[in-house]
């Protein structure tokens, strides 16, 4: 049975910011409340004095974790990795306490699944379930982050984790394990774990396996309230890199993402809000940003909507799209500006992206989007694209409402815009998309709208030409 329209609705836009007809005046509402912690910066724990040493690839030393329980005991301060080279197995980081890497501070984590064993609790592509501890984790804590110039390496590759995902192109080969595939094709993880999902299976009983050959996120903080994440390079992650999730004040800047794996999405904020993206370069083999908010039954299940999340003065490289709203969308999302990014590459498929299906479904209102340079994208400017996966009916039907994108330009795309809702529906999926002031080029089909209704062109060139939207 699909769920009531307006019962969904409310939950998306129960907020404490009310949003006035000037959006970009409504966004300075959000940002005075993005506060990032502070630490006891006197409290230094050198990791070195807990057991590392540089240059000796020991995983079992455990000496960044020594360090964080000591900050912990004291009552908070930094745990430091100093320049050099360091391998550790996973981290779980505590309240009070940040990890900062310094200037030549490399550290190096382990790819045997086994040292990520006990199982912890976690999203694995918006279904919950208890799986490998993430590579740095934190659950239910509060002020905590990671800052630095230094490296997070997650030394995966085409030989470990990569595999997993069951595709050649990453190292899988006939006969081995995958997330797909464990004996037959139906006992493979992600299937074993939708059905459960599907099945209403608590959480607790949703334990995965080695075999199940699900990849643990590089950097995730699970019902985490100020969290700063601010000037490291993380690369090489088994799966998404960074995934903040039913977490709240959230600052992530000066991050550099070179991650090219399967599944390396950049920055996933999961039912979040008051969420501050800036700074950052992404170049990643998914999406570099995609705001998401759990899937399917979980998803609704939670009722917790991503909202109140600002996008900013970034730089997208490869990636599946440039900042995205699903698919994994089922809680809702609201309120969310983008501004002042740029985006460049012919292996960045599309610019702004929104994805979902009638299973997965989700309410996404109000998103701003101005002041985006685009180079070259290989697809879509502007993608809405309903029937991700190809799932063509369902009881849960996304919609799309209050949409603005203005003085975005770019020089090189397949489509300048491409809404793809379904048509005949007693109400259209998206309602409500001006493009204002906009600019792009060599565009090989203009625009291409279904399933849509109050789409305004508003001084939009393509390919030098004024359109309009009839």
């Amino acid at each position: 049975m699909a769920i009531a329209l307006a019962s969904v609705m409310s939950g998306a836009v129960a907020s404490e910011i009310k949003l006035t007809d000037n959006p970009w005046k409504d966004v300075n509402k959000v940002l005075k409340k993005i506060k990032a912690p502070k630490f006891k910066e006197k409290n230094v724990f050198d990791i070195t004095k807990y057991g590392a040493v540089n240059g000796v690839e020991d995983y079992k030393v455990n000496a960044v974790n020594k360090a964080i329980d000591a900050a912990a005991a004291a009552g908070g301060g930094v745990v430091l990795v100093p320049a050099g080279t360091y391998y550790t197995g996973p981290v779980t980081l505590k309240s009070n306490v940040k990890i900062h890497l310094a200037d030549g501070a490399v550290l190096k984590f382990s790819t045997n699944p086994k040292d990520y064993e006990p199982m912890v609790k976690t999203r694995w592509e918006g279904w919950d379930c208890i799986n490998y501890h993430p590579l740095i984790y934190a659950y239910g804590q509060k002020n905590i982050g990671v800052t630095g110039n230094g490296v997070l390496d997650g030394q995966a590759t085409d030989d470990n984790w990569w595999p997993w995902k069951g595709k050649a192109e990453h190292g899988y080969k006939k006969g081995m394990i995958s997330q797909e595939w464990n004996g037959t094709k139906e006992n493979g993880g992600r299937n074993k774990l939708a059905r459960m999902e599907e099945e209403n299976v608590p959480m607790e009983q949703r334990i995965m396996k080695e075999e199940d050959r699900l990849r643990p996120s590089f950097v995730e903080f699970y019902s985490c309230e100020n969290i700063i994440l601010e000037g490291f390079t993380l690369i090489n992650s088994p799966f998404w890199c960074l995934h903040p999730m039913l977490s709240k004040n959230v600052t992530v800047r000066s991050v550099t993402v070179r991650s090219h794996g399967p599944n390396n999405d950049g920055c996933d904020p999961e039912s979040c809000e008051f969420v501050l993206i800036e700074k950052c370069e992404f170049d990643t083999g998914d999406d570099c940003i995609a705001i998401k908010s759990g899937k399917n039954n979980d998803g609704r299940r939670w009722a917790r909507p991503s909202k109140n999340i600002v996008v900013r003065d970034c730089e997208m490289k490869d990636g599946h799209g440039g900042v995205v709203l699903g698919s994994e969308i089922s809680g809702n999302v609201s309120n969310v500006w983008v501004e002042n990014c740029h985006m460049d590459s012919p292996n960045l498929d599309r610019v702004i992206r929104i994805k979902s299906n009638p299973i997965r479904g989700g309410h996404l209102e109000n998103f701003f989007i101005r002041n985006i340079k685009v180079g070259v994208c290989k697809e879509a400017v502007f993608r809405v694209e309903m029937k991700y996966e190809h799932v063509m009916e369902g009881p849960n039907m996304p919609l799309v409402k209050n949409f603005l994108m203005e003085n975005v330009t770019s020089n090189k795309s397949k489509y300048g815009v491409w809404i793809d809702g379904f048509e005949n529906t007693p109400q259209k999926q998206v309602t409500g998309v001006t493009l204002r002031n906009c600019s792009f080029d060599n565009v090989k089909t203009p625009h291409k709208i279904v399933g849509a209704e109050n789409v305004k062109f508003e001084n939009v060139k393509i390919n030098g030409t004024l359109v309009e939207v009839k």
